[in-house]
């Protein structure tokens, strides 16, 4: 009897022994698991710091394109406007000064009636002064007509054909040389600027 109690202590102890081991052991494993999570999320933690390190990086690298990318914008815009108000600055001046040209081709014609006008003047014969007058008038004229060309102003030619754009018919003859509706006379001439006519010769005409 006192053997079989004694064998229950023993067993009893065993077993107290054996669930202490055991829950020391669940004990050092739920520790370790502690520690191990804490490394685990020490280790995310670390990522995610990274991670968000690389974000920052990314949205300061943005910014700074965003800002060159305005700063472009800006200096393009002016460049722009500075480029469209010399344009106009510039239309205008063509504008203002569209006969510069054709004023500087016309001072020689003026010097040359000048000399005709100073050839009347002299104490000359009458028939001289007349005779220089006359070639005169005639140089200046020619040089006024190539002035005129030389700046897409030119005669209505009196050898073409009538044309109701250009020519005006004044009045109405017979002609034995001219077939009907042809030009026979040119009362006054016609000038054209280019192909805009500019005004309409005055034309007489056959029957």
């Amino acid at each position: 009897m006192n053997e079989f109690i004694l064998d229950s202590k023993r067993l009893n102890c065993y077993n107290t022994v054996r669930f202490q081991i055991k829950e020391s052991k669940k004990a050092m494993s739920n520790e370790k698991n502690e520690e191990q999570l804490d490394e685990e999320l020490e280790a995310a933690q670390e990522v995610m710091e990274e991670d968000l390190q690389e974000v920052d990086n990314e949205i300061e690298r943005l910014k700074a394109e965003v800002a060159a990318m305005q700063d472009k914008y800006a200096r393009v815009h002016a460049d722009f406007d500075n480029i469209k108000k010399r344009l106009e600055r510039e239309k205008y001046q063509a504008l203002d000064y569209a006969q510069e040209k054709l004023a500087k081709d016309l001072i020689p014609v003026i010097d040359s009636l000048e000399g005709a006008i100073a050839a009347g003047e002299s104490e000359a014969e009458a028939d001289e002064i007349l005779e220089k007058l006359k070639e005169g008038v005639a140089l200046t004229m020619k040089q006024f007509l190539s002035v005129l060309e030389k700046h897409g102003i030119t005669q209505v030619s009196e050898d073409e054909p009538f044309d109701p754009n250009i020519h005006h018919a004044v009045q109405q003859v017979d002609s034995e040389d001219h077939e009907s509706g042809e030009i026979v006379s040119t009362f006054q001439k016609g000038y054209k600027y280019k192909e805009r006519t500019l005004r309409d010769a005055m034309v007489v005409i056959a029957n």
